[in-house]
Formats: C-alpha cells, structure tokens, sequence
C-alpha cells in the first residue's frame, strides 16, 4: 500500500485541482423561433433541430 511521504500543501492540492473549474455553455439562438439553446440541442420552445420539427410543443 503507498504510502504518502511528504504532505501536500495547499497550494500545490489547488493547482492539481485548477482545472476543474467548470465553463459556462455556449449559448446560440434558435434559427425558427430565436430562443437562446445550447448548440447541437432541441429547441425546448419550438421542437426544432437543424430546421427539422423533432418534438411536438404547445408554444407554438
């Protein structure tokens, strides 16, 4: 079993972890209705995907 030999200080734990952050999504309006979605989804407000009708909705 390994054993630790040294302690991890603060500072070098936080830079391990510094890329966990996480990102915002990249949002883009809807090319039929232009609500903002996130890319490569189905429109929630109009059920539209790459100007095809994918899903039945009752807003429009």
């Amino acid at each position: 079993m390994a054993v630790q030999q040294r302690k991890v200080t603060r500072s070098r734990k936080n830079m391990r972890r510094s890329h966990h952050a996480l990102d915002t999504p990249t949002l883009t309006s809807c090319s039929k209705c232009g609500h903002k979605i996130q890319s490569h989804r189905v429109c929630r407000n109009c059920g539209y995907y790459k100007g095809q009708k994918v899903i039945k909705t009752e807003n429009v």
